[in-house]
């Protein structure tokens, strides 16, 4: 194994053998013998990957992929039809979060069964103890029994445990809805630290912002086999138009059964019509964005603002088919690739609105405190779920200049008191 790599795969495949109507007893197996009948299902087909020290690497794909497959064959869970997997060091799975736990027993029990799940001694469980208690917020009822707790304490308890039990290796499934908006905040951040003090981790997500904040590189599992692999705002972008792509086909099978050909047939012929204008766009473009430009305070269109002057993104669109429950997002980031900057319309919590016709929406922004630099923006309209309905990337680029000396990504307003004296 590569001194440098964490986690190796080498030609993983695994199969399940899925039985029609599976006979249980002696005599059901001899009367019934066609009830032992089943299908092989290839889940994973020969897929092979690095992960090196440190590294944060995501998988994505639909369901039934085999992503989680792979997270829990590399959690020992379940072991390869064949091929091969080397892991380095300590590992903790956040997976099946709470599986070990006894209802019976009080949170703080659970916690020594858990963490002792996950190798820990009893004295490194004592030495952890209190950061485990503090970060799951749950100090009034840890001595209560776990079957007391609501679903998102026990899920807390759990994710706390898992995530303090100081492993080489994080694997990460699909858990970061653990309880409150707050709390979910402060998982997410507690990963970023963790992948600061120079963890390893695998991640399955569908939120492809979470990926991109965490990971280094994605890996597309499609049909059992490797898709593509490498930066996740490129690999991630493929991923969500091609489902665009499916949901289209889907929609069209479902006009086809409706007796709709005519208008599948038209619809066909007027995409195909259609050109893409660079290799930076996708989506079904069912709405298009048609116009960008970024405004000064006196509504100016503008390529370089100086350090904390205000800013507004006027997005022009056109609609050529509904689109429901419809998202604007945007994103800032610094030349070298940097994300400094993104939102949308459902993180910002706006109502639910429609795209039925054309139009024009601002983003004004009173103070824009990035330092000085190059920087791009991207623009996008979105589907619930991140389908891309026009995801433009790159679709400008400006400068922000300065006259102070910061360094860093953007500028925290602040003031220097000196010779305040001990009560201050």
């Amino acid at each position: 194994m590569d001194q440098e790599n964490a986690i190796e795969v080498r030609d993983v495949k695994k199969t399940f053998k899925v039985y029609m109507d599976k006979s249980n007893l002696l005599k059901e197996k001899v009367l019934f013998w066609k009830r032992n009948r089943y299908e092989t299902r290839h889940v994973l087909d020969g897929i092979s990957f690095n992960v090196k020290k440190g590294e944060a690497v995501g998988l994505i794909g639909h369901n039934g992929c085999g992503k989680s497959t792979t997270l829990k064959l590399l959690t020992r869970i379940m072991y390869p039809t064949s091929g091969t997997i080397e892991m380095r060091g300590r590992v903790s799975s956040l997976i099946e979060l709470g599986a070990g736990f006894h209802a019976d027993m009080s949170g703080r029990e659970n916690i020594y069964i858990n963490a002792a799940i996950f190798g820990l001694t009893k004295k490194e469980i004592d030495a952890r103890l209190d950061d485990i208690i503090e970060f799951s917020e749950l100090q009034d009822y840890i001595d209560n029994p776990v079957r007391t707790y609501s679903s998102g304490m026990y899920m807390r308890l759990a994710f706390s445990v898992a995530i303090n039990v100081d492993a080489d290796i994080l694997l990460v499934d699909e858990i970061l809805a653990v309880g409150d908006a707050g709390f979910q905040t402060k998982c997410f951040n507690r990963l970023k630290e963790i992948k600061a003090e120079g963890k390893t981790i695998v991640i399955v997500s569908h939120s492809m912002a979470q990926i991109e904040q965490i990971c280094d590189r994605s890996i597309w599992i499609h049909q059992g086999k490797i898709k593509a692999e490498g930066d996740p705002h490129t690999v991630d972008a493929a991923y969500l138009d091609y489902m665009s792509a499916e949901r289209k086909e889907i929609a069209k099978k479902e006009m086809i059964r409706k007796g709709n050909a005519a208008a599948v047939r038209e619809a066909e012929k007027k995409q195909s019509a259609e050109k893409p204008k660079d290799n930076k766009r996708w989506g079904s473009k069912d709405a298009v964005i048609e116009e960008v430009v970024l405004l000064d305070d006196k509504h100016e269109a503008m390529r370089a603002i100086a350090t904390g002057d205000p800013m507004t993104i006027r997005i022009r669109y056109s609609v050529k088919t509904p689109v429901e429950d419809a998202d604007f997002g945007i994103g800032i980031f610094r030349i070298d690739g940097t994300q400094c900057y993104g939102t949308n319309t459902r993180i910002d919590q706006l109502e639910r609105f429609d795209l039925k016709e054309d139009g024009i929406l601002e983003v004004v922004m009173d103070k824009v405190y990035l330092l000085q630099g190059k920087y791009w923006l991207d623009v996008a309209i979105e589907r619930p779920g991140g389908l891309p309905v026009d995801y433009w990337r790159d679709t400008l680029r400006f400068d922000v200049f300065s006259k102070l000396g910061d360094v860093g990504v953007s500028r925290i307003p602040h003031e220097w008191l000196l010779d305040v004296g001990e009560e201050a």
